[in-house]
């Protein structure tokens, strides 16, 4: 029987598993979602990451790998290693009260372009315009702009990821994330799935996720290959 824990140990495999099922590339043994979508790959026994990644590398030019103790191998005449990430995983403990200021949106296929552009103005490189069907976001919007959003990503039927926590840089401590942070939080819960987020170790925004409610509960690395 898997538990949460193990879930939340390797939380792409059983997302792909379980709810993102339909997003799922397999090759021999290790898992991948479509690239289109998300560039995020899984695996239990990393020496079948060799091949693997030979194959979804044919389709991407860039992947990560995401595990929490174990690494990656990879042939170094056809892949090469950009960076590795020192993560962390963090789950909610006990949610923490925040008032609600500002008016916040369900964001809808209509708001796709915005949120691309959004995320990519902020954090560019790796979102895909199609990482809009891994989950629900919401936004704050200023003047008619889309200025502050947050997202779901990885999901099993146990939790739901946090994710693409963004906002404008003329828009930054005005308490917008915190409050986008906890309605998304509070939506999780109501669907009776416990929340977690994942976040580079060092981040300035963990002592806000910290004062939210959420805890440190294990190292979640990422490697990130670019094909050669």
């Amino acid at each position: 029987m898997t538990t949460l824990e193990d879930r939340l140990k390797n939380p792409v495999w059983y997302a792909l598993q379980e709810t993102h099922n339909k997003f799922l590339i397999e090759y021999d043994g290790v898992q991948f979602y479509n690239p289109e979508i998300n560039n995020f790959g899984s695996f239990f026994q990393a020496n079948k990451t060799l091949d693997a990644a030979d194959k979804y590398s044919k389709i991407t030019d860039t992947f990560f790998f995401v595990s929490e103790k174990d690494t990656p191998a990879v042939h170094t005449d056809k892949i090469k290693l950009e960076k590795k990430i020192n993560g962390c995983q963090m789950i909610l403990d006990q949610l923490i009260e925040v008032d609600l200021i500002d008016e916040i949106t369900p964001l809808t296929e209509k708001h796709i372009e915005e949120v691309y552009d959004l995320i990519w103005l902020v954090m560019p490189g790796f979102y895909q315009k199609r990482g809009f069907e891994m989950g629900k976001f919401f936004g704050i919007f200023k003047e008619g702009k889309l200025v502050a959003i947050t997202g779901q990503r990885m999901q099993t039927n146990d939790f739901i990821e946090i994710s693409s926590v963004v906002t404008h840089p003329n828009f930054t401590r005005r308490g917008l994330a915190k409050q986008l942070i906890y309605h998304t939080t509070k939506d999780i819960l109501n669907d009776k799935k416990l929340p977690i987020l994942h976040t580079n170790k060092g981040n300035a925004a963990i002592p806000l996720y910290e004062k939210l409610g959420f805890k440190y509960t294990r190292d979640m690395n990422w490697w990130l290959y670019k094909k050669l």
